[in-house]
């Protein structure tokens, strides 16, 4: 321990040694070790926990005390009511009510008891009417059993008689002024929470998050009052004269608590749910939730289609370059062809020159040799016979023979020339004496048919109109070809009773033989066409001949703009571009036949349906007729 330094006039004296300090062991208890917590809790000293203790005590005793004016109160109190009497105003505690320390509790209690007390008031010579139980003075101490006691004064704060328990009703007075209504409310019941470890969230303003409003509500859903109402027992179950009385005080008491406590719960709830609903916060939260979602939404399907436009374009992109590299190669191929062909042709030419050039000289040739051979005659008939031959074999034999007829008249052997040429003679008159023989026989299988044919039954319009149709209708390769092109042809001309050999020989006449007739059937059948299409009228004359395109056109055009139907023919390119139409846009896609005419430009939508019924017809038509042909086996 370091001494002070001694001033003027001050001497330091030495008076004895001091003994060794001794160590002592002290270990706290009671309120001591309560006050020990508290100095370690806040990191206080032992000093500073003194000032602060004796300074709270002196503020405790000088405030909340209410000792002026509290005599008429204490004198107008009914000793027999004593449990319906607010305990705080009769020691004076009516500002601190629940806020009072125990301290403050005891220093009230003393000054009551010192001043109201019967001995002290016949001290001061104050006139005492009642005696006991029956004086006043017994609220005093009532008041002090109940507030003394921590047990019994929770219980009876429990059921404070200055609480407000009132809750804001939800209109629109209240949501309009949402945190001065609703924020006192929840500041006065946070008295009430029984969880110590959670701290009593306020109810905050505007400016709060959505994470602060979310923890103050479910702070106030999941709340745990520690209000408890055995202070309202109506009987105390020490008054029970056995243990069953007792037991049954105890149950009836034990059921009103539990009422109260539910009726507490649901309060509360109440409470919450009203400011929920008036909370203009939760409804900020929820637009600003919706306009996230739909900013998502909106973010989604601006995404989507960007990569729809971009595999678009990448598709189209590709299409593109293939179209392009196809047609490129297309071109190169036509050029490559085209190059082929020219040269081919170059050369074929060169080669039918050279060709002509050989064989003019061997001809020559063959004629110079037997000229100088005097043409192997010995008379001046056999000589004209044997020149009229040289100039037929000049003219018809091939390069090949003349090469080698010439080779053999210049071998130098007369005799062995002239037996080559008469040879050749020969050959070359057997070979003409048997193509006029097979010009005879077809001449004479020509005869025969045309007499046959006179014998084949008569065949009507409307029957070659179908074999003609049939006939591309069911192609060459179809099982039982001419069977099912009769049965067809029995089914739309139902007096018909041609067979199936009958067709084939008629089919034949048209095809090969009788072209007038082939021109007749296809004049009929565009004349049938004609009138089945185009109605005549006293305004349409006949049209002269070579005209009848024109005249078709310009009719057909007027049938256009007044049916909205295109008469003429359908052609093979009309057919393919239907076919495929069909195909691309199926019987599910809307609008379909609109779609399916623009595909088309010269027709329109009821001519592409009216073209696919009439093939619908015909595929029956041509199952049917195959059917019936394989019904007859």
């Amino acid at each position: 321990m370091i001494l002070p330094e001694a001033t003027e006039g001050q001497t330091t004296e030495l008076l004895g040694k001091i003994s060794v300090p001794t160590v002592l062991q002290i270990e706290p208890v009671g309120r001591w070790y309560e006050a020990l917590c508290a100095r370690r809790r806040h990191k206080h000293s032992l000093s500073h926990h003194s000032l602060e203790s004796s300074s709270s005590d002196e503020s405790d005793d000088e405030d909340g005390m209410d000792d002026d004016g509290d005599d008429a109160l204490l004198l107008g109190l009914d000793p027999r009511e004593w449990k319906n009497q607010d305990h705080y105003a009769v020691l004076g505690l009516k500002k601190l009510r629940y806020r009072a320390s125990e301290n403050q509790i005891k220093k009230a209690y003393k000054n009551k008891v010192l001043k109201h007390h019967p001995d002290k008031r016949r001290a001061r010579g104050v006139v005492v009417k009642g005696e006991g139980d029956d004086d006043y003075f017994t609220c005093i101490t009532r008041a002090y059993e109940v507030l003394g006691s921590r047990t019994k004064r929770r219980s009876y704060d429990s059921v404070d008689p200055e609480f407000d328990d009132s809750v804001p009703s939800n209109n629109q007075q209240t949501k309009e002024s949402f945190y001065t209504t609703f924020g006192p409310v929840f500041e006065r019941n946070a008295r009430w929470n029984n969880n110590k470890k959670r701290k009593v969230p306020l109810l905050g303003d505007e400016n709060d998050t959505i994470d602060s409003v979310n923890h103050f509500y479910s702070f106030w859903y999941d709340f745990d009052s520690w209000r408890e109402y055995s202070y309202l027992d109506e009987e105390e179950k020490e008054k029970g004269e056995n243990r069953e009385e007792r037991r049954w005080i105890e149950k009836q008491n034990k059921a009103a608590r539990l009422k109260k406590k539910k009726e507490e719960s649901a309060r509360i709830r109440l409470l919450v749910d009203n400011a929920y609903a008036c909370d203009p916060r939760i409804q900020k939260f929820r637009d600003e939730e919706k306009e996230k979602k739909l900013a998502q939404k909106r973010a989604k399907q601006e995404a989507a289609r960007q990569r729809a436009e971009e595999e678009e374009r990448i598709k189209k992109q590709a299409l593109e370059e293939e179209r392009k590299k196809k047609e490129k190669e297309e071109e190169e191929a036509k050029a490559q062809a085209a190059a082929a062909k020219k040269e081919k042709e170059a050369q074929k030419k060169i080669l039918k020159k050279e060709r002509k050039k050989i064989l003019k000289k061997e001809r020559k040739a063959l004629r110079t040799s037997v000229k100088d051979m005097e043409y192997f005659a010995t008379s001046e008939q056999e000589k004209v016979s044997n020149m009229a031959d040289v100039d037929r074999l000049a003219d018809l034999l091939s390069l090949t023979k003349l090469q080698g007829l010439n080779e053999e008249l210049s071998s130098g052997d007369k005799e062995k020339a002239k037996a080559a040429f008469y040879q050749e003679v020969d050959e070359l008159n057997k070979k003409l004496e048997e193509e006029k023989r097979a010009q005879l026989e077809a001449v004479h299988r020509q005869t025969s048919g045309e007499n046959s044919h006179s014998r084949v039954k008569e065949w009507k319009e409307e029957e070659v109109q179908f074999l003609i149709k049939a006939v591309n209708l069911f192609p060459a390769g179809t099982k039982d070809r001419w069977e099912v092109i009769a049965s067809f042809i029995k089914q739309h001309v139902t007096t018909s009773n041609k067979t199936a050999r009958d067709v084939l020989g008629k089919a034949k006449d048209l095809q090969k033989n009788d072209t007038f007739l082939k021109q007749d059937a296809d004049r009929k059948a565009f004349e049938k066409f004609e009138a089945q299409t185009i109605k005549p009228s006293a305004h349409t004359a006949k049209p002269k001949e070579g005209v009848t395109s024109e005249r078709f056109e310009s009719v057909g055009e007027q049938q256009i703009r007044e049916t909205g139907t295109n008469p003429a023919p359908w052609t093979a390119e009309e057919q393919k571009l239907l076919e495929q139409s069909l195909k691309t846009f199926p019987a599910s896609t809307p609008e379909r036949w609109e779609k399916i005419a623009q595909v088309l430009p010269a027709r329109s939508k009821k001519d592409c349906m009216k073209r696919y019924k009439e093939l619908v017809e015909l595929i029956r038509a041509k199952k049917a007729a195959t059917e019936a042909a394989a019904k007859k086996k």
